[in-house]
């Protein structure tokens, strides 16, 4: 007989998918969007250049085209997704690259209404930093939460401060604290972004985080290995000091992440285990093409291998 875990079924991680439809009672899938958005550690604001591992460019679907309307973008998304989708009716707009609250109150009003007023949106999904929010623009998020599924999602990418220098990220951790607790405050859904990999951090180090973020009031958060991208300050950086970086076989790896979701607390969905970028970009260590679908499954498979399931080891005290 299958353990029911609870969340709500027999899967040892609390995924996603499962959220989904638990809530709302269907898949929702989500349509990346660029809206035109920049960072402050772009445009002179806090620095230039970004964060040292960042090429948006990587991570854009095709059809995410910032010189196409919204609304555009949004009918060609849901083209794009219809053909392996055919049973969604309802779509999510992720407002994806860069910083998407980095502009004043009455653009990103202007923004959102626009993808809020498409019929088969049931909500938006915005990619932001924690220097990028303040109490107005939460405020109006709170009110679009009454109506709409509303998450903010952070890019935390690292828990401590001497990382965050390193890869020119522009604020401390006690910064994202600070903005994660403001939002949930507020009652938005707030999910949260992590890399592992990044220079100086050991695995020791790594496992740590599931402590840290286990108690900072996140309702979901994505994993993403670290990955190299060609012409990015960090693959100069890994040139430079290649022993500062850890790279994980995707063996490692799913050995690596099963320990740290024992350590995690169970309340928190899972979006994502790893990240994927185009063939074309990468310049460091990979996995062979791995597809993400696979990648879960041998992660889902090899818990049950280890008896094991997310929040295992939780101590919801520390």
């Amino acid at each position: 007989m299958q353990q029911t875990y609870p969340w709500g079924n027999s899967r040892p991680f609390n995924a996603y998918s499962n959220y989904f439809r638990k809530t709302f009672g269907q898949r929702l899938q989500k349509l990346s969007i660029d809206a035109g958005f920049t960072c402050p550690n772009r445009d002179g604001t806090v620095s230039f250049g970004g964060c040292t591992f960042c090429d948006n460019a990587a991570f854009n679907p095709s059809y995410c085209r910032r010189v196409h309307t919204i609304t555009e973008q949004i009918d060609e998304g849901i083209a794009f997704h219809s053909w392996r989708y055919k049973h969604v009716d309802k779509y999510l707009v992720y407002f994806q690259a860069y910083s998407n609250t980095y502009a004043s109150l009455d653009k990103l009003k202007r923004l959102y209404g626009e993808a809020l007023s498409h019929p088969r949106i049931a909500g938006l999904v915005i990619g932001t930093r924690p220097d990028c929010v303040d109490e107005y623009k939460l405020d109006y998020l709170a009110e679009l939460s009454r109506n709409y599924h509303i998450t903010v999602e952070y890019g935390i990418e690292s828990c401590y401060d001497k990382t965050l220098k390193r890869i020119n990220r522009g604020h401390d951790f006690s910064l994202t604290c600070k903005a994660i607790g403001q939002t949930r405050e507020r009652g938005i859904t707030t999910g949260g972004h992590i890399i592992f990999g990044l220079p100086g951090e050991s695995v020791e180090m790594m496992l740590a985080e599931a402590d840290i973020l286990s108690n900072l009031g996140l309702n979901s958060i994505k994993f993403h290995q670290l990955l190299l991208v060609r012409n990015t300050p960090m693959l100069e950086d890994y040139e430079q000091h290649p022993d500062d970086f850890v790279f994980f076989s995707f063996e490692q790896y799913r050995e690596f992440i099963i320990d740290f979701l024992e350590r995690f607390n169970p309340d928190i969905v899972i979006e994502r285990f790893a990240g994927e970028i185009p063939p074309r970009f990468q310049a460091g260590p990979n996995w062979d093409l791995l597809r993400n679908e696979t990648l879960v499954s041998k992660i889902e498979q090899r818990m049950r291998e280890r008896n094991t399931y997310q929040g295992r080891l939780y101590n919801s005290e520390k």
